[in-house]
């Protein structure tokens, strides 16, 4: 069972879940609303870290909003051995955010999942392209996106809601 974490970890927590602004220091404004130094907060987020409190820090781009409006996800259907492999070469590309693999069903044969992000649909039809050559595998469909779901993250300690328990 983790520990429990301490009101001023909490806090941290609450600081760090919100947009963390684009700036050189991003941790020292969290620092200075803490009223700790930018040192004592990034040694806090590394024990959290390490505690398994706190897993990553990710970044979510609203890229509707950057002009990037073509989204599909290729699947490829792979030989197993295959796999690790192509995996790690489409993760190397930057339109590819998101990489991963799924069991083959019967009734859906593909096996290896890769999310890209392109201006057009074009773009990201020769993408596709690009990214079967890299890995040496043509079977492969890709699939649009046609609409952007809400994106939410995790909130924690927040106390507004009543009846909430933190």
């Amino acid at each position: 069972m983790p520990r429990p974490l301490t009101d001023l970890e909490k806090e941290l927590v609450r600081q760090l879940q919100g947009d963390i602004p684009l700036v050189s220091r991003p941790f020292l404004a969290v620092a200075q609303r803490l009223g700790l130094s930018e040192a004592e907060v990034l040694e806090h987020i590394r024990r959290l870290q390490a505690d398994g409190i706190i897993r990553r820090f990710g970044a979510a781009l609203r890229h509707r909003e950057a002009g990037i409006i073509a989204n599909a996800m290729v699947v490829w259907q792979l030989p197993q051995e295959d796999l690790k492999r192509a995996g790690e070469k489409l993760a190397t590309f930057p339109e590819v955010t998101h990489c991963y693999q799924r069991r083959q069903r019967p009734e859906w044969p593909f096996n290896l999942y890769a999310v890209i992000h392109c201006r057009t649909r074009e773009a990201c039809q020769e993408l596709a392209s690009r990214l079967a050559a890299a890995i040496g595998h043509n079977n492969y469909r890709i699939i649009f996106s046609t609409a952007e779901l809400k994106k939410e993250s995790m909130r924690y300690f927040i106390q507004e809601t009543p009846g909430c328990q933190e």
